[in-house]
């Protein structure tokens, strides 16, 4: 017998036992992306179309480069936890497994690939 009430179960968690966490990691990615994203478009506006002698000089400044990778690491950040989210709510068994371990394992590629662009032309 269980002397747990509905309120002591229900308390922190939701019903996959990590919703709130993982509310609270998009809601402070997402605040962070709407800093950084305007900031990241400027720079890559200018960047755009030029050539790479110009590319280097404008991803060479460090807090150029800084704001940059901080835009991809977070932003790659949050599309995981949405694919992750996305991927929970209509997938089951063993194709769920698969696609959100192909998600997370996509993000870090990706993450991994820009910032090594990103040291290649500011370095």
């Amino acid at each position: 017998m269980r002397f747990l009430t509905d309120r002591k179960r229900a308390l922190g968690k939701g019903a996959s036992g990590t919703g709130t966490e993982h509310h609270w990691h998009m809601t402070v990615s997402a605040a962070g992306l709407a800093v950084l994203t305007p900031a990241f478009v400027f720079i890559f506006g200018r960047a755009l179309g030029s050539g790479y002698e110009q590319a280097h000089a404008i991803f060479s400044h460090p807090v150029v480069a800084i704001v940059s990778a901080v835009a991809l690491v977070v932003g790659l950040f949050h599309f995981r936890l949405g694919a992750q989210m996305l991927i929970e709510d209509y997938l089951h068994g063993l194709l769920r497994k698969v696609a959100v371990i192909s998600a997370i394992a996509l993000s870090w590629f990706l993450m991994a690939c820009g910032l090594f662009a990103l040291a290649r032309i500011a370095l």
